[in-house]
């Protein structure tokens, strides 16, 4: 294959002139050639373009998992395989046949019976138990464009809940997630949603201390991270597992930036309830405290480092703001209570040595922290990340190459070198209507639903609860990722309407009123970048296969509802789908020429089946983030109140949260071991991401045959704890607590800490009495076991990586896992 190489961001005028030349003869090739021909000659003209090598014949398209090519015989996709660039292919690629031609499939537009027969609102509770009636897709946009009119005309768009949150699925242009924002804006406005389950607690105390988010940003870049970094400190990082998957097509860079620090032996601690796959494969030094209680630890070793006198305290009075309110804290002068190595280790179950020599080691070394996102999905959430911000800020090393902290380095290759080029847009949400009503925090929704009226405390201003009347989801699975599934069970009962997209028939579908069939983005033309912090590829995605049964793409549908209300014309602005791909490209293109990098036209691009990969700057490959900052705070001052690092924030101070001070601090958790809760239930749960999987997207293919243990979800349990309750590995388990109740499948472990068992998210909800609240779910969703309360009053983030459970040997016989099943009548 032909690559784009960095040297071809040094393009002189002339020979992109002579590029450019040749591309503008190419259009006669189109029709006289095929597309590997066309492909060779635009890759002559134009390095940035690649060429297939000839024994690839595939269909380009992809997915989260990554970018590939698709075999098709006879109609059918048979299988696939990986672009040739891609650093870490991924196993999972090889389920897209499986997802295309899944035996769960909606065929059809299906209505529930009690709902058809009697209109919105009859019968909620048989949601999940009742028949399906078979409809004509003209019915079903009559039914659907009907509802939206009579809840706006009635209600006012706050009863329209819209969120679909979710992964949706790769594409720029079929998002299903804007498109149905895009209808809603249109039709009047809708109750939308803030923040996001992957880092509710995090996005909003980092903006208050760092003036950023810093969960999604870029990353110091890993070329810089290997050749400086003596010590890195995995803090709740499974990057092995994480990295597998991006929002947009990966591009792997992550996992090769791992690679390189085992491969030059850096030294790694991991700091994790669970010695992980990347600990492992890096040959990490373990260091596993008790689930949930990371705050204490990081306090220990800032006391540590105070008391050694190994902080920096020039770095502390240059570039933070409210250090010395802080350690009135941390030395005990405000509570009697200094946070010691020992009071820590009490706490979290690690040595008081072993926590001062972290300390010691870390002021010693050039230290990169890498924190993950779990800590934060916990009671308190917002107080982990804020804690290692404060730790890091004492080591005084943020902005130095290969030191400092970083959010994001276990998801979509944070720190991947960014790329010269352009950058794709999507279509467009469009204006939301004045007074549109304002969001809720997203991980609320059970809690919104259930109590219309209710006023809550979010990030210092007060949200009150609309009453919804209808719930229309595309692109999202609420009974897969939503806490306390058998809360949200009743809470969806309250909806007189509940209107699902989707494929295939996973809870949330069958928890649906109406339910169209969508596509999946195999049976599809869109676009998509490749990288989402390197946006170095530009894939086309050609639909390798025609639409499955009578699936239609969210864009078809949408367009069918806005007719049916009126706005055919605004909401597709007179394009087709081609006709918006052009655009977007066209637009990328333009970006693209004022970079000096020349981009075929969008015709060319599309028929020659190929991909565009754009150069990255040497200086990129040593970027280094809040390096402007360090090296001139007055010039390049953070987004924060004081331009500095608030280790002390004014501002949540004068909320007067009493669950969120000016400071980070520890909070004892809800649930944990040392709480009320662990008499009845004295094990901590670990909510991992699953290693074959995207959230609950692939548990229909035959992947779960690599990792279901007695055809469910696997439970971790330590030998000690399995032998105390007569548990062998592969086991049937019941795992439990007051919420519910779920069916596991053993795998007994010392890589699991005594006290903690993991189980991962994303099984499909499998009641075994459908619609009947507290039913043993007998495929293991974990989210029956988790509760749903805010992370505090300040950023109301979700609590999913944590609860106190019991377990026991399953006895009886065992019943059928009917997770992925059809409903009978469907």
């Amino acid at each position: 294959m032909t690559l784009f190489n960095d040297k071809t961001a040094n393009l002189s005028r002339r020979r992109l002139l002579k590029g450019m030349g040749a591309c503008a003869a190419l259009p006669l090739l189109g029709g006289l050639f095929p597309k590997s021909a066309l492909a060779n000659a635009i890759s002559t003209a134009l390095d940035q373009f690649t060429t297939l090598v000839p024994a690839q014949k595939g269909i380009l398209t992809g997915a989260h998992w990554g970018a590939f090519e698709a075999i098709v015989e006879d109609g059918r996709m048979v299988r696939v395989q990986p672009v040739a660039d891609d650093p870490a292919p991924n196993d999972l690629i090889d389920m897209a046949p499986y997802q295309v031609h899944a035996k769960n499939r909606i065929k059809y537009p299906m209505v529930r019976k009690s709902w058809l027969e009697h209109g919105p609102g009859a019968s909620p509770e048989l949601r999940g138990a009742d028949e399906w009636v078979r409809v004509s897709w003209d019915q079903a946009i009559d039914l659907v464009a009907g509802e939206i009119k009579r809840v706006q005309s009635q209600f006012g768009p706050q009863a329209i809940h819209a969120g679909s949150y979710g992964w949706k699925s790769v594409g720029l242009f079929h998002n299903s997630r804007t498109l149905l924002h895009r209808l809603m804006n249109l039709s009047g406005g809708f109750t939308g949603y803030a923040g996001d389950y992957s880092t509710g607690a995090a996005q909003v105390i980092m903006s208050h201390v760092m003036g950023s988010i810093e969960v999604y940003e870029q990353q110091t870049a890993w070329p810089n991270v290997v050749e400086h970094a003596e010590l890195v400190v995995l803090w709740g990082v499974n990057a092995q597992v994480t990295l597998k998957n991006s929002w947009n097509m990966p591009d792997h860079e992550g996992q090769a930036g791992f690679q390189a620090l085992k491969e030059k032996g850096t030294r790694v601690i991991s700091i994790d309830p669970v010695y992980n796959e990347t600990a492992k494969l890096l040959g990490a030094e373990w260091l596993a405290p008790n689930a949930y209680t990371d705050v204490a630890m990081m306090l220990g070793v800032a006391h540590s480092l105070y008391s050694a006198k190994k902080h920096d305290q020039a770095f502390l009075d240059r570039y933070t703001s409210g250090f010395d309110q802080f350690l009135d804290y941390l030395l005990g002068k405000t509570d009697g209570q200094p946070k010691s190595a020992e009071w820590a280790a009490a706490i979290c179950g690690v040595e008081a040595g072993q926590i001062t020599q972290l300390a010691l080691d870390m002021a010693a070394k050039r230290t990169m922290i890498m924190a993950g996102w779990g800590m934060q999905r916990q009671h308190h959430g917002e107080q982990p990340n804020w804690m290692l911000v404060t730790l890091a800020a004492m080591l005084g090393q943020i902005g130095l190459p290969g030191g400092g902290f970083g959010f994001s380095y276990h998801y979509s290759s944070g720190g991947s070198p960014t790329a010269k080029g352009g950058i794709l847009s999507g279509i467009s949400a469009g204006d939301a209507p004045k007074n549109s009503p304002a969001p809720i925090p997203v991980a609320r929704i059970a809690d919104c639903l259930a109590n219309p009226g209710k006023t809550i405390d979010f990030n210092g201003r007060k949200v009150t609860y609309p009453d919804i009347k209808l719930v229309y989801v595309a692109g999202g699975n609420p009974f897969h990722h939503h806490q306390d599934t058998n809360n949200l069970l009743q809470a969806w009962r309250r909806p007189e309407t509940v209107i699902v997209h989707e494929p295939y028939w996973t809870a949330t579908a069958k928890h649906a009123d109406i339910v169209l069939p969508v596509t999946t983005s195999y049976e599809r033309n869109d676009l998509e970048m490749g990288g989402d912090y390197s946006q170095r590829y530009v894939f086309p995605m050609h639909q390798c296969v025609p639409p499955q049964f009578e699936a239609r793409n969210d864009f078809d549908i949408f367009r069918a509802v806005a007719a049916k209300l009126g706005m055919e014309e605004a909401y597709t602005e007179g394009k087709d789908e081609t006709l918006w791909l052009k655009q977007m490209y066209d637009a990328m293109a333009l970006q693209a020429r004022g970079a000096k990098v020349a981009l075929p036209p969008f015709t060319m691009f599309w028929e020659s089946n190929n991909y565009v990969r754009f150069p990255v700057p040497e200086a990129n490959k040593q970027w280094i983030r809040h390096g402007d900052f360090r090296e001139n705070p007055l010039l390049n001052p953070l987004g924060t109140p004081s331009g500095k690092i608030e280790i002390f924030s004014n501002t949540i101070a004068r909320m007067g949260y009493a669950d969120c001070a000016g400071h980070a601090k520890w909070f004892e958790p809800k649930e944990w071991k040392q709480g009320p809760a662990a008499a009845q239930y004295p094990l901590s749960l670990n909510t991992s991401h699953p290693t074959q999987r995207l959230h609950s997207q692939l548990d229909n293919t035959p992947l779960r045959d690599k990792f279901a243990v007695a055809d469910r979800e696997a439970i971790m349990i330590h030998p000690d704890d399995a032998k105390a309750r007569g548990i062998a590995d592969g086991d049937l388990v019941r795992a439990f607590n007051d919420r519910g109740q779920i069916l596991v499948g053993a795998l007994i472990s010392k890589d699991v800490r005594p006290g903690v068992v993991r189980i991962c998210e994303g099984a499909w909800f499998d009641p075994a009495e459908p619609g009947k609240v507290g039913a043993l779910c007998k495929n293991g969703n974990v989210n029956c076991l988790t509760f749903d309360e805010g992370s505090s009053s300040l950023a109301q983030g979700n609590c999913g990586h944590m609860a106190q459970l019991q377990i026991e040997k399953f006895a009886g016989t065992a019943p059928a896992n009917t997770a992925h099943a059809v409903p009978a009548n469907a």
